[in-house]
């Protein structure tokens, strides 16, 4: 069996080595088809409900689908409208802030002690074009230089003839027609899948799943309405940030506003870097100018405003704090579909993104595109728990307990990660896959996790890990819970405090015979300490041993009964509960039952009519005790 297993998959890796290979090959060499169809498809989203607004309105399916696509039509040759024209006045103007660039850039040549002069290639030649001496040291006109016979040389210029008419309009042609054949192609596509919407749908369900017609319906239209909302959210968010940086431009007086704002709204669609492109670009212009640094200084600072409001501020309150994909996936899809598609594909790459983790949400063959740029963890609160407790990584478990107990309790982190965790130790305890060093590092882990958290004041500090003792193990021998317990004696003292308190102050929780039920009843005794609860642990072992004889019956106001197996533990916890009935009277007796999360927490066999409150978990017996013990005068 074991020598078949490479045979099966060694072909399978190949196959996917292969398939991962043809697909990118198609997606490159394919890209001149494959970019207008995959814009269309977009911008479907985009549109899609305004199309069925229309048809709400009365309008038939062609009908609506064509204004739709003449309302796109009409705002992208609009954009590119306002960007040609104002591109063109830039151009024309630019020649009259050639003394102003060439003056700041001597400044800061000799600010920076000729780096900015030594620069070399374009840049470094754009440079020189515009500081090259025009004029002496003294601001006069500078001499012409003779040549080694004594003679002026002759400057020599070279035109080319005048184009014809023809050539002239052939050239335009040959300039304007890919973005126009690039742009017909995407209109005409985008009529036939709006055309399309219903029958494209059912096909893709009939593709994903066809099986289950009722689940896959309802991933598909999640999917649809998700990315529709997503990109019309980013287009309002895109144009009102555009136009809130024209408003401000023209405030200050800044030349060429409009392109500025368009271009700020169209690269927005650029992760991370698109918004400040447009910065730069304009602070640059600002700075050619204006003698100073005055308006150069104020267009930073709009753009630094508007993109900390709308990052911060607008956009989590919209559509949530990021697009629903890691930052590291987004940078890796824009450099990827940026190498693939080029310009259009760096624009394109968090849609694109987005679409694939979608998919991956919803079909289970994809499932790993959601795994590896999704937002959401790879691994569960208590799976990354175990993992680090492995790893013997207790300091990083801890730091991430205490930014989830920002907002929440420590009983909460115990019930919803702690225990969890716990819990899939003794799967692989019971599966015999733990080794012995495993089982020392998970010890060391989880006791020096329990004891930072319970211990409030020394969050500051870097806890210490607790030397294992030889042959201790976390899931053997002596058991997490009683070396807690040890631990814990050893500061307090041997009855774990005094007993000169009030009467109905302490709460004595008991675990029962099983190291497990010792940990659960340690960890509970912890929390209700860190709620100034005087809460004090015992096995059941240890009820008859003699205790002194100022600890009276009438210290103890609740007794909890802790069992992580209620299924199997039914019947000894209910003659605990009938022995401590006789012996304290007096207080009310909690069951705190514990079965592990991943299996069947069923418990209606599980029934203690003698308690006076049932809880399955730690938050729900720590509330119940805090309403229970009587209250201070």
């Amino acid at each position: 069996m074991s020598d078949s297993l490479p045979a099966r998959v060694l072909p399978n890796a190949v196959v996917g080595l292969v398939g991962t290979a043809t697909v990118l090959a198609l997606l490159y060499f394919g890209r001149d088809v494959l970019i207008p169809i995959t814009l269309a498809f977009i911008l479907s989203f985009l549109i899609a409900p305004f199309v069925r607004a229309l048809r709400r309105l009365g309008l038939g399916p062609t009908a609506s689908v064509l204004t739709g696509v003449a309302v796109v039509a009409a705002c992208v040759l609009m954009a590119g409208a306002v960007i040609v024209t104002q591109v063109t006045r830039l151009g024309a103007s630019l020649p009259q802030y050639q003394d102003t660039i060439a003056t700041k850039l001597e400044v800061l040549n000799e600010i920076t002690r000729g780096t900015i002069g030594s620069i070399g290639g374009p840049a470094g030649q754009l440079i020189e074009h515009l500081t090259q001496g025009s004029t002496d040291e003294f601001g006069k006109p500078e001499k012409p230089r003779l040549t080694s016979d004594g003679t002026t040389p002759v400057l020599v210029e070279i035109h080319e003839p005048d184009l014809k008419p023809l050539q002239i309009l052939s050239k335009v042609v040959a300039s304007v027609w890919p973005p126009l054949e690039t742009a017909g192609i995407v209109f005409i596509v985008l009529i036939f899948v709006l055309l399309e919407h219903e029958s494209l749908r059912d096909r893709f369900i009939r593709l994903a799943g066809g099986e289950d017609l009722r689940a896959t319906t309802v991933a598909v239209n999640d999917a649809g309405e998700r990315l529709s909302r997503f990109f019309i959210s980013q287009f309002a968010v895109n144009a009102c940030t555009g136009l809130v940086i024209w408003i401000g431009l023209s405030i200050i007086g800044l030349s060429q506003a409009l392109l500025w704002a368009t271009m700020t709204a169209v690269l927005r669609y650029v992760p991370y870097v698109g918004f400040w492109i447009a910065a730069l670009c304009a602070t640059l212009l600002a700075a050619a100018i204006d003698p100073g640094w005055s308006l150069a200084l104020m267009t930073l600072g709009i753009f630094l405003i508007v993109d900390i409001i709308v990052a911060q501020t607008v956009e989590p309150k919209l559509y949530g704090h990021t697009t629903g994909l890691s930052p590291l996936s987004v940078v890796v899809a824009a450099i990827f579909w940026s190498w693939i598609w080029g310009p259009v594909g760096l624009v394109l790459s968090t849609p694109l993104t987005l679409c694939l983790v979608v998919a991956g949400r919803y079909i289970r063959a994809l499932k790993v595109l959601e795994i590896m740029f999704g937002e959401l963890p790879a691994l569960t609160l208590p799976q990354n728990f175990y993992q680090r407790a492995l790893s013997g990584d207790a300091h990083e478990i801890i730091d991430a307990a205490r930014r989830y107990m920002r907002k929440k309790t420590l009983a909460q982190y115990c019930d919803s990660v702690l225990v969890p965790a716990l819990h899939l130790a003794n799967f692989d305890l019971r599966g015999k896959t733990i080794t012995t060093d495993e089982q020392a590092k998970v010890t060391t882990a989880i006791i020096t996790v329990i004891e930072a958290l319970s211990d409030r004041k020394s969050w500051w500090r870097r806890p210490k890990a607790p030397k294992a003792g030889k042959g201790s193990s976390a899931l053997a021998g002596m058991g997490i819970g009683r070396q807690l317990r040890e631990r814990r004696i050893s500061a307090t003292g041997e009855w774990q405090g005094s007993f000169d308190i009030p009467p109905g102050s302490m709460i004595l929780s008991v675990g029962l015979a099983t190291s497990y039920d010792e940990l659960a009843t340690e960890i509970l005794v912890r929390i209700m300490r860190d709620q100034k609860l005087d809460a004090r642990s015992m096995s059941s072992e240890d009820i008859d041993e003699p205790l002194p004889p100022e600890a009276t019956a009438e210290l103890v106001s609740i007794v909890c009964l802790v069992s992580v197996d209620p299924v199997n533990d039914t019947p000894q916890m209910r003659q605990l509960m009938a022995e401590l009935r006789v012996r304290l009277p007096h207080a009310k007796q909690l069951a705190v039952l514990l079965p592990s999360p991943f299996g069947d927490r069923d418990l209606k066999d599980c029934d203690f009519p003698q308690a006076d409150h049932v809880s399955d978990s730690f938050e729900d017996a720590v509330n119940a005790c805090l309403r229970a013990m009587p209250r201070k005068a």
